[in-house]
């Protein structure tokens, strides 16, 4: 099966499934245990701690190890609503993961405010700006890369802005990290991260929290992480998160396109991004009326997010493509009067008939020029068996 749905999740790399096993067997004690085998269980977990804060630019204490980015983004605003004054807002982009947006209307079910953003996908910082001046929510939540769109978002300015008029800050991170180096997203406030995202195993992740100030537990039952996560700490699935953050950082290496396609993990962005480009203009080619969302916006290397040509919205082009042996996502389901659109595409202007043609690639470091060869043939083949049959 080719895959390419990796921002869904991507396969657990080999040294990730290496370190896990490893962990399993040396260190099998609590790391709240007080005899040598649960010391040695948390002096590896510290190393790991140690290890992702120099990745991310904090100190190893700020980080708290979660189950994923849900549970994170779930603790900062649950964090927001315990320390937020009456009737003060939370503002988060329309373009959120739903992680963040369902939690923030359950805490804040009319009290959050969604940060517009421009038709290309990125934050509007004119009107971020305006509003600050106004007013000053008790939390401002912005994802680093959109995980439908690949689109960067201008994090750092949207920082400066916070640190300006003292708004706390929250990144969602899970599509940045692994993608593009780590350094600089520890000045955030909060950061979270999913170790799936990147080649680790699914049901870990971390959370940054600020220096300074209690943390306002979402979880009760225990004293773990500095009493801001209760629960046993799961050693062996950090020590495997940590191990392939490590290779992702480490994966980008100049390296020639000819490399890339004898599938060599190691390779700059930039070729990679190279051949992502190189397809969306050979698909735009081969499907005519093909548009590629957010392609005037500095995307991350790995997502093209496309709306397809015309066709029978009754066969979706994601079953298709999986009968043909391709693995890809939607970015909405074709309307059938129970399925809303993508939030992404409405913030963005997209009609709900636009973003029922959206279908999401994304490719991993594995990924080679042959396999986006592959999945454009794919794409031909599967547009012209869903075309009518004309009658004679």
């Amino acid at each position: 099966m080719l895959y390419f749905d990796h921002n869904a999740t991507s396969p657990l790399h080999p040294a990730a499934r290496q370190a896990w096993l490893d962990a399993t067997e040396r260190f099998i004690g609590n790391p709240s245990s007080l005899h040598r085998v649960g010391a040695r269980a948390d002096a590896a977990l510290s190393e790991a701690r140690e290890k992702l804060a120099s990745f991310l630019g904090c100190h190893a204490l700020d980080l708290v190890f979660t189950s994923g980015a849900t549970e994170s983004a779930n603790t900062v605003l649950h964090h927001a609503a315990r320390m937020s004054p009456p009737g003060a807002e939370i503002w988060l982009s329309g373009i959120e993961h739903p992680c963040v947006t369902e939690a923030a209307r359950h805490h804040f079910p009319k009290l959050h405010r969604l940060v517009p953003v421009t038709r290309d996908g990125v934050a509007d910082l004119d009107w971020l700006t305006k509003g600050l001046k106004r007013t000053r929510p008790s939390l401002l939540a912005m994802m680093a890369v959109n995980n439908e769109t690949g689109v960067v978002q201008p994090t750092r300015e949207i920082l400066a802005l916070c640190r300006a008029h003292g708004v706390p800050f929250f990144c969602d991170a899970v599509q940045t990290i692994g993608k593009l180096p780590a350094a600089g997203l520890g000045d955030c406030d909060w950061v979270s991260g999913s170790a799936h995202k990147f080649g680790g195993p699914r049901g870990v992740g971390f959370l940054k929290c600020p220096a300074k100030g209690r943390v306002q537990p979402l979880l009760h039952g225990g004293s773990q992480e500095e009493a801001r996560r209760a629960g046993t700490e799961n050693v062996p699935g950090v020590l495997a998160m940590v191990a392939a953050l490590e290779l992702r950082e480490g994966a980008r290496m100049p390296a020639s396109a000819a490399a890339v396609s004898a599938q060599a993990p190691a390779a700059d962005v930039g070729v990679r991004a190279a051949l992502r480009d190189a397809f969306e203009r050979q698909l735009r080619r081969a499907l005519p009326g093909t548009q590629i969302i957010g392609k005037k916006s500095p995307r991350v290397w790995n997502t093209t997010l496309a709306l397809m040509p015309e066709a029978d919205c009754r066969t979706r082009w994601v079953v298709k493509l999986d009968k043909l042996g391709v693995a890809v996502s939607t970015g909405s389901a074709c309307a059938s009067g129970k399925e809303e659109p993508s939030p992404v595409l409405t913030a963005m202007g997209y009609t709900a008939a636009e973003a029922a043609r959206a279908l999401r690639f994304s490719a991993g470091w594995e990924t080679t020029e042959a396999d986006w060869q592959q999945l454009l043939s794919a794409l031909v083949q599967a547009h012209r068996e869903m075309q009518p049959v004309r009658r004679k």
